[in-house]
C-alpha cells in the first residue's frame, strides 16, 4: 500500500503534527526533544548562533516557557547567554526533530522557498543550504541524493572508539536514524 506524505488537494501538512507527536515521544520517555531549524528571515531566532542557516533548539519544557507546538509555527521564549529572547520557527523551516540522548526522530525536506534571505544581523558568510544534502524535495516528499561512487569506505580507515570510562560501557553516541 502506497500512502503519500502530503494528501491529495487541499488539506493540512502533516509536518505540525509529526512534530508534536515526536516532541511528545521525547517528553514522555525522559528524552530531550531538540530542532534542526533552517534559517532565513522568516525565523526569529538569536543571529549569533545560527551557523550555515541552521540552528538547533532546545525545545524541552525545563528549557522553554510558553511553548506552543502550533500547525503554522513553533513558539517559545527562551534564554540563550542568560538573556531571554522570544524564538518564532515556522514549522516548514524545521529540518528534523531528534531525542539528543538517543538521536532517533524525523528528518523533513527544507522549506520549498529557500531564498537565501539571510535574517537581520546574520552575516552573508554563510552559506547557503545545499539541495543535495537531503536531495531535492519532489511532491512525494523527502527523497535522498545517491551517494558518489567513491565514497567507499573499504579504502577508508575505521575510526577509534573512544576509550571506555572506567566503569566499562563506552556510551553511545547520538546519531539521527531515518524513519520510513
Amino acid at each position: 500500500m502506497n500512502i503519500p506524505l502530503r494528501p491529495e488537494g487541499p488539506g493540512q501538512s502533516t509536518r505540525p503534527y509529526l512534530i508534536r507527536a515526536l516532541h511528545d515521544w521525547c517528553t514522555d520517555n525522559g528524552y530531550t526533544p531538540y530542532l534542526a531549524v533552517h534559517v532565513d528571515a522568516t525565523v526569529q531566532v538569536p543571529a549569533e548562533f545560527v551557523k550555515n542557516q541552521e540552528i538547533v533548539l532546545n525545545t524541552s519544557f525545563d528549557a522553554t516557557s510558553g511553548l506552543e507546538l502550533g500547525n503554522e509555527e513553533i513558539r517559545f521564549k527562551a534564554r540563550f547567554g542568560g538573556v531571554p529572547r522570544e524564538i518564532i520557527v515556522p514549522v516548514d523551516h524545521v529540518v528534523a526533530i531528534y531525542a539528543r540522548e538517543n538521536g532517533q526522530g524525523m528528518a523533513f525536506p527544507a522549506p520549498n522557498d529557500v531564498t537565501g534571505r539571510l535574517p537581520p544581523g546574520l552575516q552573508a558568510a554563510t552559506p547557503p543550504r545545499e539541495a543535495g544534502r537531503f536531495g531535492p524535495a519532489s511532491e512525494g516528499g523527502l527523497r535522498l541524493a545517491p551517494a558518489p561512487e567513491s565514497s567507499s569506505t573499504e579504502d577508508e580507515p575505521t575510526p577509534e572508539p573512544p576509550p571506555a570510562p572506567a566503569g566499562g560501557k563506552a556510551p553511545r553516541r547520538p546519531a539521527l536514524k531515518r524513519i520510513k
